[in-house]
Parts: structure tokens; sequence; C-alpha cells
């Protein structure tokens, strides 16, 4: 078995591993490299394998780092099987037609052809298979794989490889060993309000293991929800409107579930909320169709009759007069969009009309980086440019750091 790095190494994004045993491909992830946009120069580059020999794909979880290359594999001649679990191939389904509406739109911008069409989008998920944790899966030539769960987000799997290695021992007979390889695509943070903890692997030949963090410890995550509490109640008491840029996948449906509690025990206002993001929405209720991926707790939440994305006062807007109509409830409010770096989407339209506002603030809950519009505004820029208009910046600033859904050292 050799194995071949072509993406997601000495880099975070693009993740892309090549195991070839001579007689069968298996790809693990198909990510597309970000930067400050979708379309740089590296995702129009042609596959350094034929896409066509590649037999299996298999994807840890449905982050566009993951996953975004999938439908230009399928565009280069890609035919063969894509295996996930079944959440991971829902979310995928959602978030990779948002993902080509961004390519389509900057392509556009710069007078190029997008990545991938729409029509090698259907293609490629119509190759996709969806699999339960721990169920063996046989891919033939002597090699199987097992899913575990990650706990990163919904539906994220370590993916376990075996094969049989066969040697000649001391005696010159030979021999056949089986041997294992996991690579782990990205690990959750534990504890987390939604998701079990990351199986841990005791029995590796092999890993590939993710270290986008292995150099730090995160901020503890247990004091997250009170400091979410202190800045919503501040926020509120003075008439203000609280927006918070999130992503719309995992942190979105974390946050929700946190709203939900200090709601049903009343430790904040019951004030208008709005998620004001048609993807989020889309994404929630995939979240919805899986609770038995849920941590106990939260599986005992939902068994007791609650629902855990939704409370009084929450609504869930898709539509851009829906949008538009969050400006006409006065505050306080509190208003989740994307993106999470207010690098783009409906959150922008709100940051102009607040951030002026002293009496307002935002709250980032990830990671904003270096030349974002948040990362700009995180930093205490007074004055930023949104859709070519200077805002003043006079709202209050907040940052959580403990929602992060990566491991650390």
């Amino acid at each position: 078995m050799k194995i071949t790095f072509y993406g997601g190494a000495k880099t975070v994004t693009g993740s892309n591993y090549l195991l070839d045993s001579g007689e069968i491909k298996i790809l693990v992830d198909c990510g597309l490299n970000q930067g400050s946009k979708y379309s740089e120069d590296m995702n129009y580059e042609k596959f350094a394998y034929d896409p066509a020999e590649i037999n299996f794909v298999f994807i840890t979880h449905s982050h566009t780092d993951h996953v975004g290359r999938l439908p230009k594999l399928f565009k280069e001649g890609f035919r063969g099987r894509v295996i996930a679990s079944k959440p991971t191939i829902d979310l995928a389904s959602k978030a990779l037609p948002d993902n080509l509406n961004i390519i389509t739109e900057e392509a556009k911008r710069e007078g190029r052809e997008s990545i991938f069409e729409l029509k090698d989008l259907v293609g490629v998920l119509k190759l996709a298979e969806g699999f339960d944790y721990e169920m063996p899966i046989n891919l033939g030539g002597g090699i199987r794989a097992i899913l575990h769960d990650a706990g990163h987000i919904l539906g994220s799997t370590i993916v376990e490889i075996q094969w049989q290695n066969k040697s000649q021992n001391t005696n010159n007979k030979s021999q056949t060993k089986t041997e294992k390889i996991y690579f782990t695509g990205d690990l959750g943070n534990p504890p987390t309000p939604l998701l079990q903890p990351p199986f841990f692997p005791k029995d590796a030949d092999y890993a590939v293991v993710e270290s986008a963090y292995g150099s730090r410890i995160h901020e503890d995550r247990s004091s997250r929800k009170i400091m979410l509490e202190n800045v919503i109640k501040e926020t509120l008491s003075k008439g203000g409107t609280l927006m918070i840029p999130s992503f719309a996948m995992e942190r979105t449906q974390e946050l929700l579930y946190e709203l939900n509690q200090l709601v049903n025990h009343n430790q904040i206002p019951r004030v208008p909320m709005f998620v004001d993001s048609p993807l989020a929405t889309n994404l929630t209720e995939v979240y919805r169709k899986y609770p038995n991926y849920f941590n106990k707790t939260a599986h005992h939440v939902i068994e007791s009759g609650d629902d855990i994305f939704n409370f009084p006062g929450l609504t869930f807007t898709r539509t851009v007069v829906e949008s538009k109509s969050i400006n006409n409830v006065r505050g306080p409010k509190i208003i989740i969009a994307g993106s999470g770096m207010s690098m783009g989407g409906r959150i922008l339209h709100h940051e102009m009309r607040y951030l002026p506002d002293p009496n307002s603030a935002v709250l980032f809950i990830g990671y904003q980086v270096q030349g974002s519009l948040g990362r700009r505004i995180l930093d205490g820029e007074k004055e930023v440019k949104i859709f070519g208009e200077k805002i003043a910046v006079n709202c209050k600033i907040h940052a959580i750091g403990g929602y992060s859904a990566h491991a650390d050292q």
C-alpha cells in the first residue's frame, strides 16, 4: 500500500490523500484550497493523478476544505464510489450548491470559467453512498473500511482502512498481517453541546492526524455560555442589536442549542432573534434528522419534547424580503447570519446598519482570518468599508474563543 499527500499537508485546507494498493486506488477527501476567495488558482489546476482511475473517495466530513473539489473530480473523469456517513452526504448536498454559487460569481467577476458546473455537482452526488458508524465496508482486493465518529461536526468521521500485507518471515516463509491506517479528518474538541467525543484508535499501524491547533491549548469551553449570556444581557439592556457572524454548519446549531437553554431557563430576556441565512436554515433541518448522532445530554433534551433548535422569539429567514424585514423590528434583538468572518453574506447588510450604533454590539464566535472584515473589526479599526461604503465602527466588539470545533494539543 502506497500513500501520497496531494493536499492538507503543510497547509490547513485542500485535504486530499491517495492510497494505492496497486489494484485499488482510494482517495480520502477532495477539499477546496481556501484563501481570500474560493476561486484560488490552485483549485483550477488539474489533479496530479487521473480521476478516472480512482475507485473510491472517502469524505471525512462536509466542510468545504474536505469536500469542495469533489464535483471537479467528477468533471475530470471520476466515476467511482463516494463513501461517507449519512449526515455528511445530506450536509454536503446542501452546502455544495452554495459553494457553486460563490465560485460562479467569483469566476464571472474575474472573467474565467467556473471550477465546476451544476451538472458535475449533480453527477457526483449520485455516486454518494451513506454508511453508519462502525459498519464494515468491503472494498474488494482484501481491503475494507470502517467509519468512526470524529466528533468534529455532525457526521464527521475517522476513516479506518485495513488491508492484508504479505511478507517473508525469518524462516523465509510467507506470512500475512492485517495492517491499518486511520485518517482522522478534523478531530472534535470535546466536550461539545451536541456531539459525542471522538473515537480513539488504539491499534493503528499508521495514522494521518489533523494538527491545525497542535501547537496550542484552547480556552476553557466551560465558561463560554456564561460569556454568551453576559454579552446578550449587556447589549439588550441598552436596547441594542447583537450581531453574531456565524458559520452556517455546526457553529450556528451549537449557538441555537445554547440560546435555547438560556431562553428556557429565563437567563436572558425573550427578544426577537433571527437566523438570517438560507444555508444555515437548510443545514439545521439536516441536524434535526439525526438526533441519534448527538451526545446523551442533547438526546435526552430532545426526548423530553424540547426542539433544541427552536424557541419562542426565534425566526428563520430564507428570502431577501424576509431578511430586509428584520430592519423593521426595533431593538433589542439578536441577528445570527453568515458569513462567520464577515467576508460576505447577509451579515454585511446588518453590519452596515448597526456597526455605527454605540448601543449595539457584534460578537465573534469563530476564528477571524487575517485580512477579513471580521478581523479588521476585531482588531479595533474605527472605520471599515462594506460594499464600497465607509462605515464607522462605534458599537461594542466582543469575541468568545471557546467555540472551536478542532482538537488542540
